[in-house]
């Protein structure tokens, strides 16, 4: 029965690692809460990524190029859902949806 004991004590262990694990950013996020650099940070971090993304995607982008139209398309949805509603989720998912709608279905 010594393979039955390793085996049980392998299922027991690796359900300890996955439960410490699991919980471990709950148990980090709870003196994060109060930080003032978190509170800053969740204000200031939907505008930097959005800046990274056009600053990584749009430099290559050719502007003689009828394929030019779905980015740019896409960015002014996302800039100017964002300006309106202020909500980074809707803006990134409506700037999306018109890249893969232009993207496969009109500049094909």
């Amino acid at each position: 029965m010594p393979d039955t004991e390793y085996a049980v004590a392998a299922v027991l262990v690796t359900a300890a690692v996955t439960w410490a694990l699991r919980a471990l950013p709950f148990a980090a996020l709870a003196p994060l809460r109060a930080s003032s650099t978190v509170r800053y940070l969740s204000t200031r971090m939907p505008v930097g990524v959005m800046v990274i993304l056009v600053v990584y995607c749009l430099p290559d982008l050719p502007v003689t190029e009828a394929r030019t139209v779905a980015p740019v398309a896409a960015l002014a949805v996302t800039v100017g859902l964002h300006l309106w509603r202020r909500n980074a989720l809707l803006s990134i998912l409506g700037g999306t949806a018109v890249h893969v709608l232009l993207t496969s279905a009109v500049l094909t």
